[in-house]
């Protein structure tokens, strides 16, 4: 007695054994897709979003190395298409300020996360260093 295989039933028990395995395979590997940093990365991002991290911003001049402008307080920093740095600070419980610094090729700026270095939830300051670097004399 002679056994006939049916093609069309064997690819399609070969195609759902295949997608079984790659499945198998594939979830295996999916709980190591994130590390602890990557986590920690994702849920301070989401905390500066919702202005719950206190940060220091340092804007330099590269040619000279002088501080231009220092920003302290619970702030979102992003950047815009026009090269800006976008600062938006909360200052009170619906109050908000939205500071732009030009970047070009001569300014570089720094963010620190300080969080837990002040108390006050609409703590906000903004420095602007503003020592030309040479001294001037007038005489009338």
């Amino acid at each position: 007695m002679k056994r006939f295989i049916n093609v069309k039933n064997f690819i399609k028990i070969l195609t759902a054994v295949v997608c079984i395995i790659v499945i198998v395979i594939a979830s295996a590997g999916c709980g190591n897709l994130w590390t602890e940093a990557d986590n920690v990365n994702h849920n301070l991002t989401i905390q500066a979003e919702y202005f719950e991290c206190m940060r220091r911003i340092t804007v330099y001049n590269a040619r000279t190395d002088l501080i231009i402008l220092e920003a302290e307080g619970y702030m979102n920093v992003s950047n815009n298409t026009a090269n800006e740095l976008v600062i938006t600070c909360k200052v009170g419980p619906n109050e908000y300020k939205k500071n732009y610094i030009y970047l070009n090729d001569y300014t570089m700026y720094v963010v620190e996360d300080i969080t837990g270095t002040n108390t006050n939830p609409y703590h906000y300051k903004l420095y602007f260093h503003t020592n030309p670097g040479f001294d001037i004399e007038v005489v009338p």
